[in-house]
């Protein structure tokens, strides 16, 4: 056991998905949730993610060694902020935000002494949203990032961090935050809009001639649009940049395309598949 109790403020999908993997996995002795909403709450109870519930921040933190924090990008920083104002000496902070560069800068300093934050961003979820779809093995096998030292964490502590999220199944990059953005902005921000972009220009009544490379490709286009919107504008400039070099790639398909030029259509699309193929299934 690596706590004796943590607090996860936001039990949706991610959140709820902690808590019941470190309860399964015997990470924490006992699970606190705290969320503005008394549904997810009372989801979460169900479903054992948690053990407990408050609805006030300030009592959810006290007595908790951690606290991951699981709100929208938007108001991870806040919530930090404020909750560590409560949280007893030696807590730890950590996050599941998708951006990082932005929610370091909004904490840097403003912690109390003794106690710390170590971004982390695990990726792994669903467009799906909520406690209900939350699974004990969501973390099993995929990468969390975990942002090393900003703004002078000790090192000791990071390293709690990332075993903290190794216990829960996953296996921890080390990177920085300003990377973390610009990497996130071309593998999970760019095409969530892509998604979006495909599915916005297909007409409702096309649907029924829809097979399984569209259910692929605008999956991800049913997450949360304000979840995203928040995402987007906290990495604004990273995905500008992945913006315009997808613009680019299109505009070199078009070219291809206009000209008649098969073989380098075919060279355009090997290229792609090359990537693909690296991933792997």
């Amino acid at each position: 056991m690596l706590f004796d109790q943590i607090t996860i403020v936001g039990v949706g999908l991610i959140g709820g998905s902690v808590g019941l993997a470190a309860r399964v996995r015997g990470v924490a002795g006992r699970v606190i949730g705290v969320d503005a909403d008394p549904n997810a709450l009372a989801n979460a109870l169900a479903l054992a993610a948690i053990d407990d519930y408050r609805m006030d921040l300030a009592e959810g933190v006290a007595g908790s060694g951690l606290v991951v924090v699981c709100t929208p990008v938007d108001r991870i920083a806040e919530v930090i902020v404020t909750a560590a104002r409560h949280a007893k000496p030696g807590t730890l902070f950590t996050d599941a935000g998708s951006t990082k560069a932005a929610i370091v800068a909004a904490v840097r300093g403003n912690l109390p002494p003794g106690v710390e934050y170590v971004p982390a961003h695990p990726l792994a979820g669903s467009e799906k949203s909520g406690s209900e779809f939350s699974c004990a093995d969501l973390f099993q096998n995929r990468v969390v990032a975990v942002i090393m030292g900003p703004f002078g964490a000790n090192w000791e502590r990071t390293l709690a961090v990332g075993r903290f999220w190794e216990a829960l199944g996953s296996r921890v990059v080390l990177m920085n935050a300003d990377e973390h953005d610009r990497v996130l902005a071309f593998t999970s921000h760019l095409p969530h809009a892509v998604a979006s972009a495909v599915a916005g220009v297909t007409q409702s009544d096309w649907l029924n001639l829809t097979a399984g490379g569209f259910r692929d490709v605008t999956r991800i286009a049913a997450g949360d649009p304000r979840l995203w919107a928040a995402i987007f504008d906290a990495n604004k400039d990273s995905v500008l940049a992945a913006m315009t070099t997808f613009t680019q790639r299109l505009q070199e398909f078009q070219t291809l395309l206009e000209a008649g030029d098969r073989a380098g259509v075919v060279r355009w699309l090997t290229e792609g598949k090359q990537v693909r193929d690296a991933l792997g299934t």
